[in-house]
């Protein structure tokens, strides 16, 4: 008999169907804390591929669950079926009528919708925290909103047209009046019972009533059944019911969205009052004067962020029982913000303030405020507790009881023991966020939990007439407790909905119609202790869009996922699953890896997860392997000679026989020695004599070319050009004079030996560095150049490897990028005789990891006079040489970028700056990318 995985070979292909143990953990897991494991992960490209997974999915009888992010947070993306990732294949954006509608896909990511509208001067209405990794179908099937949205512009109020598929297989659009007919003629029965429903609301006016109250206020408990007494027609109903549904009454394939303004012009200020009840007595004042932006902070969540450098000094001095406000006005000009402001200004001396409400106009400082603001709910998750999870919950109070409605929720927190509670929200909306860490680990936990949500539930609904789910959804956590809040007529209307849309109760089941009144304790996620480096994970998922591996093998998140799989299938003794999980990981959890570090700048708690696979790298190598490596490391003058000329080699070869000779010679032996790098048409070999005649006796500056430009440092363009030879032209051009470290062939910033895996090696290759610059250097009085951006960053991380002794002279050098060498040194004394008309760049990860990256474009926009940077541009994943080994994961790493730099025109050139990097980018836009260096040598060498 076939298994499942085999059967929906009828339905999509082999490639596009994950089976293996690896892939269902690893795509087990969302944002959320309940755990399914699924039986295959499918990725369609097509609706007709979807019309046919629900076919499939009626005549197995086997669930269906659409997931797009995975940033949902409330358990809406898990299933024990057939999980249908959406995150590759639907990423299509149009945007119409100059940028007042926007097309979009349920595979995009809502900040990507945002870039390309954003000269437009719009956005999307729903601006979710998540945005930077949650993707429009999970945006509209949640129903968000955000900071600045209010219930006005969240996804059910900007959606302007939907199209859809039915479990029935049939598809809609509301785009199409042809539609409204066929689906009377197609689906009388689902017709029918819509109009019914809505003439028994309409019939009714406390039903009416309860419904227009539900929804002043952020409401995402239950179907949006305002779409009731919002819409006539039953086509429309049913569009504007599948907002906010979760994925559990069709699949939506496309939606046509209203923009809303992107203010160009804003001012923030962080305002402290002495306590929860003067901070919301300011709330209607700041919302008069049209605030975009309030949100509140309790004392918990302010002392949270204390930490953080530059916060401002009188955090640390408030009064146990304060809170803040921070709140920001935005307007297209300034005299429209100030005028907000000053009405504001004006009824502020009427307020119970700590402080002056002082604003800023400062991006910058926007930007920090933010920071803080957003900080908070990571700012829990890495202090908790090792095997607990992070839950972040979101209720909704009316304004005007909300004060009285936190203290209540604050004294739970005491009477059930949840010490680090925080509360923040959007308080303008009485929309709240508290977060609490919970182990699920014995049944105790799990009745403490049970007892404080059922406390919760009671406290919002029956007390304060409140919300118990404002803008994450349903989900499985509040699903037992709709009734609850809705009563037993209109969530009787919500069941009938489920069972006459989705009569066999196959997609997305168990999320927001759910009979088990214990769901919400139930099939809840363990997160075992795992190694150091990544056990604060929470598997928000927001580290997955930077990722170079996501669209190949696993995403940083999957890479912790399936650790925590791992650890679970020992304790349990499932020997085999174990081995299984363990030999699928090497390719797709380690070899894979780019080890770039880039999850960590997305990562609310800073994880790299790079840090790990190096060290599981590490590990796995044998005494012989790690030994092999020191003696690379200890003979590294000989190493990089063999290796020039293996470079210089392999051109000769090309020259004389193709250029594509090495190319397919090396694919081929990469077949029977799957270790063997593939060649490289971009590889070029130095050239001859060029470091010893360009030495300068009067230098200021040591100039320490990298192994990579010492081996293959190469011009592809000008066979009698290369780096180095560069970096001096344009130092000369300026007056400044460099020198070579004495033994310059033996010393490595260790980036080769670090990425691998071998400690020792990297280990003695930066102390042999650093002392011979320390010597070079004369003492640390010159500042250090190092010519590739991997190398500087590299060999700047390398303190904590380093003796000693070798600390405090790391302490007094001054190592320095190309980068800050031209921005510091070069460009402030160099004539520009020429410019170059549109270029674009592609800044490495280093860069973006120092800090670099204003610097990188600030050069660029003194010697062109259009610079690009694509927003798509990321890590390559060349990693310094897994491109040469995992061709596909550059391939596939670099594919967005590529694509969007293509379709961007011609440019005059093409810049990076580090080699292997160069590369990947040229290999994938077809393009020669080269060091900025060259650059500069072309506009101010005449």
């Amino acid at each position: 008999m076939l298994s499942i995985p085999q059967l929906l070979n009828s339905v999509l292909p082999e490639n596009r169907i994950k089976s293996r143990l690896i892939d269902v953990v690893a795509y087990a897991a969302d944002a959320g804390f309940y755990h399914l494991q699924p039986i295959a992960v499918v990725q369609p490209v097509s609706e007709l591929e979807i019309v046919n997974l629900f076919k499939f999915s009626h005549q197995y009888q086997i669930p269906l669950t659409f997931r797009t992010g995975g940033t949902s947070l409330s358990g809406q993306s898990i299933t024990d079926g057939i999980l249908v990732d959406l995150s590759q294949h639907w990423n299509k954006i149009w945007i119409e009528e100059s940028g007042t509608h926007v097309r979009v896909q349920p595979g995009i990511i809502g900040a990507t919708v945002n870039h390309h509208l954003h000269k437009y001067g719009k956005k999307i209405g729903p601006d979710p925290s998540s945005i930077s990794a949650a993707m429009m179908g999970g945006i509209l099937s949640n129903n968000s909103s955000g900071m600045c949205c209010g219930v006005h512009h969240n996804s059910y109020h900007t959606t302007k047209h939907i199209k859809f598929i039915l479990p029935n297989g049939k598809t809609y659009s509301t785009e199409f009046e042809a539609d409204y007919d066929r689906f009377y003629e197609e689906c009388p029965e689902i017709f029918n019972q819509l109009q019914a429903l809505k003439t028994k609301i309409e019939a009714d006016d406390e039903l009416k009533s309860l419904i227009r109250n539900k929804y002043k206020t952020k409401n995402t408990v239950g179907y949006a059944v305002n779409a009731f007494i919002d819409y006539e027609k039953p086509l429309d109903i049913l569009a504007h019911l599948l907002i906010g549904a979760e994925g559990t009454l069709g699949f939506i394939s496309e939606a046509v969205l209203n923009t809303v303004d992107d203010y160009k012009e804003k001012a923030s200020a962080l305002l402290y009052f002495p306590d929860i009840y003067e901070a919301c007595k300011a709330i209607p004042s700041l919302t008069l004067s049209g605030a975009e932006a309030v949100e509140l902070m309790d004392r918990a969540s302010l002392r949270s962020i204390e930490h953080i450098i530059g916060v401002p000094d009188i955090l640390k001095t408030l009064p146990a029982s304060a809170a803040a406000l921070l709140i920001e006005y935005q307007a297209n000009d300034i005299d429209q913000l100030n005028e907000k402001i000053n009405y504001f200004l004006k009824v502020a001396p009427e307020l119970t303030l700590l402080n002056d409400a002082v604003f800023s106009y400062d991006a910058n400082e926007q930007a920090f405020l933010w920071k803080l603001r957003k900080g908070m709910f990571p700012s829990v998750g890495a202090v908790r507790a090792s095997g607990t999870t992070v839950i972040l919950e979101d209720i909704a109070f009316p304004v005007d009881v909300l004060g009285d409605g936190i203290l209540a929720l604050q004294d739970l927190f005491k009477k059930h023991d949840y010490e680090n509670a925080i509360i923040f929200g959007h308080a303008k909306d009485g929309n709240i966020h508290f977060v609490v860490t919970q182990a699920f680990n014995t049944p105790d936990e799990i009745k403490r939990y049970d007892a404080f949500l059922r406390d919760v539930v009671n406290l919002v609904v029956k007390k304060f007439n409140g919300t118990l789910k404002a803008e994450h959804g349903t989900g499985r956590n509040m699903a037992p407790f709709v009734v609850t809040e809705w009563g037993e007529t209109i969530y009787g209307i919500m069941k009938t909905l489920k069972e006459v849309i989705d009569p066999k109760a196959l997609l997305n089941p168990g999320v927001i119609i759910n009979s088990d009144a214990n769901a919400h304790i139930k099939n809840l996620k363990d997160l075992p202790s795992v190694e150091e480096e990544v056990d604060k994970c929470m598997e928000c998922g927001y580290c997955e869009p930077v990722c170079p591996s996501r669209n190949l093998t696993l995403t940083p998140r999957q890479r912790i996922v399936t650790r925590r799989a791992l650890l679970n299938f020992k304790k349990r003794g499932q020997t085999e699953k174990h081995q299984e999980l363990l030999g699928q990981y090497q390719y797709d959890g380690l070899e894979t890896c780019a080890v770039d570090g880039l999850c960590a700048s997305a990562c609310p708690v800073d994880i790299n997860t790079g840090d790990l696979v190096k060290r599981l790298r590490r590990e796995s190598h044998n005494d012989f392997a790690k030994k092999a490596a020191l003696t690379v490391a200890k003979n590294f003058a000989f190493i990089q000679g063999v290796a020039g000329l293996a470079v210089q080699t392999g051109v000769g070869v090309n020259n004389l026989l193709g250029k594509n000779t090495m190319y397919q010679f090396t694919k081929a032996i990469k077949k029977i020695v799957p270790v063997f790098p593939i060649w490289s048409n971009q590889l070029r070999p130095l050239g001859k004599n060029q470091i010893q005649t360009i030495a300068g006796e009067n230098a200021k500056v040591v100039y320490m070319p990298t192994c990579i430009s010492r081996m293959m440092g190469g011009s592809v363009t000008n066979p009698e050009d290369n780096i180095i030879t560069t970096m001096a032209k344009i130092s000369a051009k300026v007056g400044i004079e460099f020198k070579f470290p004495k033994n310059l062939s033996a010393l490595c910033c260790g980036q080769i030996f670090s990425s691998k895996g071998y400690h020792d090696a990297y280990v003695y290759s930066t102390n042999k560095t650093i002392e011979d610059l320390w010597e070079t250097t004369n003492f640390g009085q010159f500042p250090i150049v190092l010519d590739v951006s991997s190398c500087t960053q590299t060999l700047l991380a390398s303190r904590k490897v380093l003796s000693e002794i070798n600390i405090k002279r790391f302490d007094d050098l001054k190592i320095i990028d190309s980068i800050t060498f031209i921005a510091d040194y070069i460009v402030p004394k160099a004539k520009v005789l020429r410019k170059k008309k549109n270029i674009v760049l592609h800044p490495v990860c280093s860069l973006k990891k120092m800090g670099l990256q204003n610097q990188f474009y600030n050069i660029a926009k003194a010697f062109a006079d259009e610079v690009t940077i694509p927003f798509n541009a990321g890590c390559c994943g060349m990693a310094g040489d897994r491109g040469f080994l995992f061709p596909e994961l550059t391939a596939s790493a670099t594919h967005f970028e590529a694509k969007e730099v293509m379709a961007s025109g011609d440019f005059d050139g093409h810049y990076s700056s580090a080699k292997t990097c160069e590369m990947a980018m040229s290999e994938a836009v077809g393009k020669n990318y080269e060091s900025i260096v060259y650059l500069v040598k072309e506009c101010i060498v005449d």
